[in-house]
This record gives C-alpha cells, sequence and structure tokens, in this order.
C-alpha cells in the first residue's frame, strides 16, 4: 500500500506503532483469512467448529431462561478474540513459511502468556457482567410474561412496553465498541510479542482511533459475518470464525508495527 504510514509520535521508544490504512483494506484482511481458511481446513475449521457447539449449549441453556439468552449469547461473542489463539498461531506459521496444523494451534494454547491469559479473564468477566446486566433489566422492567423466543421477539420488536429493550441496545452497542477497540488487534499482539497487556490494549484501542473509516468496515463485516452465523442455527460459525480469527491476525500484521518489541518465545 501506498499510504501506509507509522504514527510513532503515541508510541514510547519500546511499545508498539500504528499504521495508517485504506478504509477499504478490511477485504483484503478478509482475502487472506479465507486463504488461510482454505490452507488448513480441518484445523482452522475444528476451531469453528468448537465455538458452534459451545453456543448452541450456551443457547440451550439460555431458552430455559429467556431473560438471559440476549446476554448470554452477546457475552459468549465478547470471548471469540481469545477463541481465535490457536487461528492466529495458524496464520503466524503460515507467513513463515511453514505448514502449520491443529497442533501448533493446540500448542499455542497450552503455551499461552500471562497477559493473553488476563485478557481472557477480563472478557470473560466482561461477558458475565453483561449476562448479569441483562437479567437484572429484564427484571426490572418487563413485567410481562415471555417464555418463549417469539415472545421475546414480539416484545422487543413490536410492543416495547418499557424502554427495556432500547437500554439493552444501547448499553450493548457501547459496551461492544469499547471490546472492539481494545481487542481489534491486542489478542495476536499479545501472542506474537513480550509486551505487557496494559501496552497491548492501548496499542489496539489507537489503531482504531487512528483508522476509524477501516475499523468501522471491520467492524461491520463481523458483524454481518456474526448475523448471518446466527441466522445459520449457528452453523455459519464453522466458517465464520476461522475466516474472520485468520483476518484478525492480517489486520494486526498490517496496522500494528511490533518490530521494537521482543518476539514472545
Amino acid at each position: 500500500m501506498n499510504d501506509r504510514s507509522i504514527a510513532s509520535s503515541a508510541a514510547g521508544p519500546t511499545e508498539p506503532g500504528v499504521r495508517a490504512v485504506d478504509t477499504l483494506r478490511p477485504l483484503h484482511w478478509l482475502a487472506l483469512g479465507w486463504r488461510d481458511f482454505l490452507a488448513t481446513p480441518l484445523a482452522s475449521g475444528a476451531h469453528g467448529l468448537l465455538v458452534t457447539l459451545g453456543g448452541l449449549a450456551i443457547l440451550a441453556l439460555a431458552l430455559r431462561f429467556l431473560p438471559l439468552l440476549p446476554g448470554a449469547f452477546s457475552g459468549f461473542v465478547l470471548i471469540g478474540p481469545i477463541l481465535a489463539t490457536g487461528l492466529y498461531e495458524i496464520s503466524r506459521r503460515r507467513g513463515l513459511g511453514e505448514r502449520p496444523t491443529l497442533s501448533h494451534a493446540i500448542a499455542a494454547w497450552r503455551r499461552g502468556t500471562r497477559p493473553l491469559v488476563w485478557l481472557g479473564l477480563l472478557l470473560l468477566a466482561a461477558g458475565t457482567a453483561w449476562v448479569l446486566a441483562s437479567s437484572l433489566l429484564f427484571g426490572l422492567f418487563v413485567h410481562q410474561r415471555i417464555d418463549t423466543p417469539i415472545a421475546f421477539v414480539r416484545y422487543a420488536v413490536v410492543e416495547q412496553g418499557s424502554l427495556a429493550f432500547l437500554m439493552w441496545v444501547v448499553l450493548g452497542g457501547l459496551g461492544s465498541a469499547l471490546v472492539f477497540a481494545l481487542t481489534a488487534v491486542s489478542p495476536p499482539l499479545l501472542l506474537e510479542r513480550e509486551i505487557a497487556l496494559r501496552s497491548a490494549l492501548l496499542a489496539s484501542a489507537r489503531a482504531v482511533g487512528d483508522n476509524p473509516m477501516a475499523m468501522a468496515v471491520w467492524a461491520a463485516i463481523i458483524m454481518v459475518a456474526t448475523a448471518l452465523s446466527i441466522a445459520t442455527a449457528l452453523l455459519g460459525f464453522i466458517v465464520a470464525i476461522p475466516v474472520i480469527g485468520h483476518a484478525t491476525w492480517h489486520a494486526y500484521r498490517e496496522l500494528i508495527d511490533a518490530d521494537r518489541v521482543p518476539l514472545r518465545h
């Protein structure tokens, strides 16, 4: 690209820099993610299958108590960046000219890093808090009986006897935007480089802040992929998760200049 530049003014001597990219560059990341998926269909597809099974399990449990459903599922989506750790490793090794397998992805999980573990716990806490907040909103503001998914959709879309649904959408949107900014590229950065969690989160936030249009396109792609996956009874996640995960690695490599940060061994 002829317009990539390193915004090093906001970074210290050992902090990663941030590059500027074209607005439609996320489409290229998506193409690279699809290429990685086709090159390693079994290892990549295994990640998507596990996420799909996990989502179905959460859905089955949440359907027993419908007020938990929106929060439980959106909370599950929040931890997606950590679930893709193995996918980042596969793309990383492909970039080095290797032929990665599922064992390499598993090794990345087993190897782990303390900051990456802390990020996973942070996202898990955020997801749990959102589940509780959703349940509290419904408990406080929804006073009619909602015992089927259709009844929930009817109330949320048609009736809205209170502002509960609107409040849920606003709070969910703000929370998702914050999580997206902090985790857009921080998990692959933590996987590859010896960097503190705080520095990785700030670098991710700078990457989003310095590329608002491109990252808005990237967020829209993720939301569309998620919506289509949900519309296919979660089966779409079998493909969407690995493709988005691989693409996230390529987004990180283009957005972040981490040459000044030591590699993680």
